[in-house]
């Protein structure tokens, strides 16, 4: 049967495939449009398995948050390339990913893969589509999903690559979107010390003490000492320690105090973060393919 130049554009727009891809899979199937798109899928996994094992440390951060500000989630979304981080279909991706997170509430990754997207896909699906149209490994890493009922979630993405959820009980929407981008900025570790894991200020005050020890003062005041730089490294690495960016004049921990607001919880994802990044450079790779072609 004859395929028409409109069954090949329909066809294109919603794999996002090439023309000759197209028009092959249509005819294949008798001009069937949903036989072609899983046609096309089926010929994807072959194509996707292929990019599986190639390192994604690149990517984007996605975030989905309600109107109310009561309910959000945050998802990693990694590509191989900036080039294709940058795009408008993987972001588009990655925040459709963070709304299925919130929607659904899954328990862990594979569930939120088998999660319905608003186009009717799942997440894999999706994903799948995504990489047979850019070419590159894809993967879904981590997501986080907050609901506060009393309270409000700050949200805030910086860059693309930095994004961060907050949970305020008090205080308002906008110091909740203001804490969120000190903590984008600041890179707090914890609350508050009691969250410090006392492995990490024992082995703090070692070094700390060794260092005052080398200095030849009393015990005495040497401890003065150690107990200083202690208080100082819990002030870097606290979120109420820290001075906020937008007023360094005051910490974090008074400004919400005048707000008579409290942080009950923060999550901050930083693009390809403990991902062990494969020393090739995947431009050059591409290129000696094509020339060995």
């Amino acid at each position: 049967m004859t395929i028409t130049a409109n069954q090949v554009k329909e066809l294109r727009e919603i794999t996002g495939l090439g023309m000759m891809e197209c028009k092959a899979a249509l005819t294949e199937c008798n001009g069937d449009q949903n036989a072609a798109i899983d046609l096309l899928r089926k010929k994807a996994g072959a194509k996707v398995e292929k990019k599986a094992g190639r390192t994604a440390a690149e990517g984007a951060i996605g975030i989905s948050i309600s109107a109310d500000r009561k309910l959000a989630a945050m998802a990693e979304v990694n590509s191989e390339t900036d080039f294709v981080a940058k795009g408008d279909d993987f972001i588009a991706f990655a925040n459709a990913v963070a709304a299925a997170a919130a929607r659904h509430n899954p328990a862990d990754v594979e569930a939120l893969k088998n999660a319905a997207l608003d186009s009717g896909q799942t997440v894999s699906q999706a994903r799948e589509a995504l990489v047979m149209k850019l070419g590159e490994n894809i993967n879904v890493r981590r997501f986080v999903r907050y609901r506060s009922d009393n309270g409000h979630i700050g949200a805030y993405v910086h860059g693309r690559k930095i994004g961060v959820l907050v949970e305020l009980e008090g205080g308002s929407e906008t110091l909740a979107r203001d804490i969120a981008m000190h903590i984008a900025a600041s890179r707090p570790e914890c609350v508050d010390k009691n969250q410090v894991p006392a492995d990490i200020i024992a082995k703090e005050r070692e070094i700390f003490t060794a260092q005052a020890a080398e200095s030849g003062k009393p015990p005495e005041i040497v401890e003065k000492m150690v107990l200083g730089r202690i208080n100082k490294f819990l002030g870097e690495i606290t979120l109420l320690g820290q001075p906020f960016v937008k007023d360094p004049e005051t910490t974090v921990e008074k400004l919400l105090k005048t707000a008579n607001a409290k942080v009950v919880r923060f999550m901050r994802y930083e693009v390809g973060a403990g991902i062990e990044r494969n020393s090739n450079d995947f431009a050059a790779e591409v290129m000696a393919q094509v020339k060995g072609n």
